[in-house]
């Protein structure tokens, strides 16, 4: 109900415009004032939507009462009543924010015409607020969906309909800011622990948390100046472990990984390499480790030493690309020369499982999942460590080979063919790898390396072909068309049409009905 509070020392003119306005606006609240002081004190507790002010009052007058309610309550419309049809007043008046005024005496008719412009506007203001709210509502609600479609999108070459750069946008961030990536492992069984680290992140505001995928939780983490990078990445990072440990009733093979700082959001992917390469047995009793404390390589002066930048690249490569042959190769290689340069052998044995758990946690973003691999016992001599690699590395390869059975020769063909006849549809990746029993990770990534781009690039040309040859028909509207070919918002058909063919979709019928295109 709109709260409306008349401000005179005349208890007559009170009445009267009270009689009046209830007559013609009958769903309005009124209260009444009758001086500016007794005004600035019930607005306090009455909180008008509307105010008809007495300029020429004793003690406080309109002027003085209208400046000292504006200032706390500026949203509140102010009409001022006076007998006073002067420069001056209106001119202060104006100063003030004040909406209209009426003169004494006024007629009924030009009482409600004044009054009535004013509500509308108080109405449509209200409208607008709603609105306003509701929307933040929704997007307060999407919020944890935005920020794992971010991080997907920017640390596994992931793409949905709406690209990272507007996602981040909405959310208000700088894709200039410097961010570093962690990667929680997460014990088998604690998976439940998921939201409370969410919940964590956003209550530090930290950065974004991505989907749970396997074991692990990936995390963006955006870089606080004010603190050392590793005063603030250990704290995240305890603060994680004891978010997920609460939760999980345990703190045992819970790890988190902290890459380096990279200068902005487009450089994150080599930032959350980092981070699971220094990740390392979840056995060991620190439960967090950075990339930067990972030592550095000591070149020729031991075998145990770790590798530097150049091999990890190789190493992430040969997993992407499947060469596993090669992997083995290179283990059994570096174990023996481990063996030949005396290296202590539970230390050999420690650097193979980081490098497996590594390649793991790579297969789990392309869908391949494996159980966590593990030496059944401790080798005695380095010829068993030797053979029981192989056997784990075995098995990765074999889970490896039956991921790839699934994966038909023409399996992008037959994508490409279901996304062409469903393309009216609200089709997602989700939807495609339940179709085709695969990862919506590696989908993306098998899409773009075979066809040369981003799955959604290809559903937005196959909606627009069918648009095209829709608009051949003179007797369908454009509005038609829009929802025909998927798309829900003719605004925004209009600005992927232009961008796609560098004509409006008006301009291209326009030359195609008369013969231009």
């Amino acid at each position: 109900m709109t709260r409306l509070l008349i401000v005179d020392d005349e208890q007559v003119g009170r009445e009267g415009l009270q009689a009046i306005l209830q007559k013609g606006f009958p769903e309005l609240e009124i209260e009444q004032a009758k001086n500016g002081r007794l005004a600035v004190e019930l607005t306090e507790t009455f909180r008008p939507d509307l105010i008809l002010m007495d300029i020429k009052m004793p003690g406080m007058d309109g002027l003085e009462a209208t400046e000292i309610i504006g200032e706390k309550y500026p949203e509140i419309k102010i009409v001022m009543v006076t007998a006073y049809d002067t420069f001056d007043y209106a001119r202060r008046a104006l100063k003030l924010g004040v909406k209209d005024y009426l003169l004494k005496p006024s007629k009924a008719g030009e009482i409600h015409k004044t009054v009535g412009r004013v509500l509308e506007q108080i109405a449509e203001e209200n409208e607008k607020r709603e609105r306003s709210r509701l929307r933040e509502d929704a997007l307060e609600r999407v919020m944890p969906v935005i920020e794992t479609d971010i991080v997907t999108q920017l640390l596994f070459d992931h793409v949905h309909e709406v690209h990272s750069d507007e996602l981040v946008a909405w959310l208000g961030a700088d894709g200039g800011s410097e961010t570093f990536a962690l990667s929680v492992l997460v014990p088998a069984g604690a998976e439940s622990a998921y939201g409370a680290i969410r919940d964590l992140v956003r209550r530090e505001a930290a950065g974004w948390v991505g989907a749970l995928y396997g074991r692990q939780i990936p995390v963006i983490a955006f870089r606080d100046r004010s603190r050392s990078f590793r005063v603030q990445a250990s704290d995240l990072a305890r603060g994680l472990l004891d978010a997920g440990s609460k939760h999980s009733g345990s703190s045992d093979e819970w790890f988190v990984g902290v890459g380096s700082v990279c200068a902005s959001l487009s450089q994150v992917r080599q930032s959350y390499r980092e981070a699971l390469l220094a990740t390392p047995d979840p056995k060991q009793p620190v439960r967090y480790r950075l990339y930067t404390d990972k030592p550095e390589s000591g070149g020729a002066d031991s075998v145990l030493d770790y590798p530097d930048k150049r091999w990890e690249q190789h190493f992430f490569e040969q997993i992407r690309i499947g060469d596993w042959d090669g992997i083995r190769t290179e283990t059994l290689d570096f174990l023996r020369r481990c063996e030949s340069e005396g290296a202590d052998r539970l230390q050999a044995q420690q650097r193979v499982l980081e490098r497996l758990w590594v390649a793991l946690r790579v297969l789990a973003e392309m869908g391949v999942e494996i159980d966590t691999p593990t030496f059944s016992f401790q080798a005695q001599d380095y010829r068993q460590l030797r053979a029981e690699t192989g056997a784990i590395l075995d098995r990765i390869n074999e889970a490896y080979a039956e991921h790839l059975d699934r994966i038909k020769p023409d399996t992008v063909r037959r994508i490409k063919q279901y996304i062409a006849e469903r393309s009216h549809e609200d089709i997602s990746l989700e939807s495609i790898g339940e179709k085709f029993e695969l990862s919506p990770f590696y989908i993306s990534k098998l899409f773009k390396e075979q066809v040369g781009v981003n799955y959604i690039d290809f559903l937005t040309q196959c909606r627009i072909d069918k648009a095209k040859k829709l608009m051949s028909d003179p007797a369908r509207s454009l509005k038609e068309i829009t929802f025909e070919v998927g798309y829900h918002d003719p605004n925004y058909f209009s600005k992927v049409f232009k961008k796609t063919c560098d004509l409006s979709p008006t301009e291209y019928r326009k030359a195609l009905l008369g013969g231009g295109v």
